[in-house]
């Protein structure tokens, strides 16, 4: 899914609070207004200030609704008639809790205009609102701002008609890169080589007669390369757990997903792993600079060390951590590759690493040689709950389903460092991994993260 999309999803909830908030406020003038004073004479005085802090507050019972009624759910193509009913929907069904309140508290305010033209300018005010985020999207994606590059596989009729369809709407928000008639050694070589030079963003396979071996190759290259890989319906006999269905020229297509962590599920993770990260390292700068003196007096070298580590979709990213190896300790890595005790694997690992300095010992064993990764965080190229990030040489002896580690962001814990840490071998830690990566929940997050200083401090081989 695109940034642009995620973007756009997350701003509806302010511009919603602002439509609501509005078409309270205008309600209040209109009810002033003299023709509506001499239609209905005011019975009982309105104080603003009061009725002030309760359009701040309603709203929040507003979005509550919408949320629940999938209005903040994040889909491409919702038709908008069909938006329109469901925000009639929301807010009528949110009026409705309101005037419940309203009986129970009665001396919040007693105009039943203000109620009724609340409602109609709610319904109105926030179909407004979602228009003009939803033209300003399309307007980006006119030039081009947002869109997948698309590649088709197929060459019948339902292709033809899914081709046309993407031509004649740009507003879909796909650009066909290339279309190719099935899925062959020579195609994924041109693929791959198109890619380098110009990402990919999804495979649609249109074709529901190609042959199921080149489905699941072309399955297998999607996953590899960290493409979208969507498929027409009737394709393959076992439906996969995780998928989405849209439709393009009244084509059902389904789009296979590889984590449950999408939409507003990677906006709320992100917007956590944010006020996580600057918590820790405002409350920890003392430690940090404790730590950094430490090192400095224990042995020659800097505090910091920054190490190439692969990240999602196979992204490079600088990671920080505290120095608690001599200097140059990567150069000398090479001597030692007949010592490995994880051989099982693309994994490195001394228990006894000469490497390793006095204080560095200590650093690693409390983990505290990691604190670091919290810049990490800030930045965006590691979440605080993810699979462990490695280096670029062990992900290229990654085996193919290994590389679904790379779906989503590494982390600073994860489920394989609090189910044995680095006792687990490398294949153990995989499949955790990726089962993590497949059953997402904020939920699961959470007791990851309480259960880490636990493991931490019950000193289970730290890696």
């Amino acid at each position: 899914m695109k940034k642009s999309e995620l973007v756009f999803s997350a701003l509806l909830v302010p511009v919603d609070y602002f439509m609501l908030f509005l078409s309270g406020l205008m309600a209040y003038y209109l009810r002033f207004v003299p023709f509506f004073v001499e239609l209905r004479p005011l019975t009982q005085e309105i104080i603003f200030q009061h009725y002030l802090k309760l359009i701040l507050l309603v709203p929040l019972i507003f979005i509550a609704i919408f949320a629940m009624g999938g209005l903040y759910t994040i889909r491409n193509n919702r038709r908008w008639i069909d938006e329109m009913g469901s925000i009639f929907v929301a807010v009528t069904a949110s009026m409705a809790i309101v005037i419940v309140i309203i009986f129970f508290q009665r001396e919040l305010f007693s105009s039943r205009f203000i109620v009724l033209t609340s409602w109609i300018l709610s319904v109105v005010m926030v179909i407004v609102g979602r228009l003009i985020v939803r033209i300003i999207q399309l307007l980006l994606l006119k030039k081009g701002i947002g869109v997948h590059n698309v590649v088709i596989i197929g060459h019948d009729s339902t292709s033809a008609d899914i081709v046309k369809q993407i031509y004649k709407f740009p507003t879909l928000g796909y650009r066909i890169t290339e279309r190719f008639d099935d899925f062959s050694e020579e195609t994924a070589r041109t693929l791959l080589a198109r890619h380098e030079i110009t990402p990919i963003d999804e495979i649609i396979q249109a074709d529901t007669n190609l042959p199921k071996s080149q489905s699941l190759k072309l399955k297998d290259f999607c996953n590899d390369h960290h493409i979208i890989f969507k498929y027409a319906t009737d394709l393959f006999e076992v439906q996969p757990t995780h998928i989405e269905i849209n439709t393009i020229a009244g084509i059902p297509i389904i789009e296979v997903k590889k984590t449950k962590l999408d939409g507003w599920g990677k906006i709320l993770k992100r917007i956590i792993d944010l006020i996580i990260a600057c918590l820790v390292l405002i409350v920890f700068s003392p430690i940090f600079l404790i730590i950094a003196v430490m090192i400095k007096i224990d042995s020659a070298g800097p505090v910091f060390v920054k190490l190439e580590r692969i990240g999602e979709k196979g992204k490079k990213f600088t990671l920080y951590k505290f120095r608690s190896m001599v200097k140059n300790a990567h150069s000398l890595k090479k001597d030692l590759i007949e010592f490995n005790e994880r051989a099982d694997g693309p994994l490195f690992k001394i228990k006894n690493d000469p490497r390793i300095t006095r204080i560095g010992k200590f650093l690693r064993r409390m983990s505290l040689d990691e604190l670091p990764q919290f810049f990490n965080v800030l930045k965006g190229d590691m979440s605080l709950v993810g699979p462990r990030p490695h280096e670029p040489e062990e992900v290229s002896k990654y085996e193919r389903w290994q590389k679904k580690l790379l779906t989503i962001k590494p982390g600073i814990t994860g489920l394989a460092q609090i189910s044995g840490r680095s006792d687990l071998k490398f294949e153990e830690e995989a499949k955790l991994d990726i089962y993590y990566i497949e059953n997402w929940s904020l939920k699961l997050d959470w007791q990851i993260v309480f259960k880490t200083p636990w493991v931490v401090l019950t000193g289970r081989s730290a890696s």
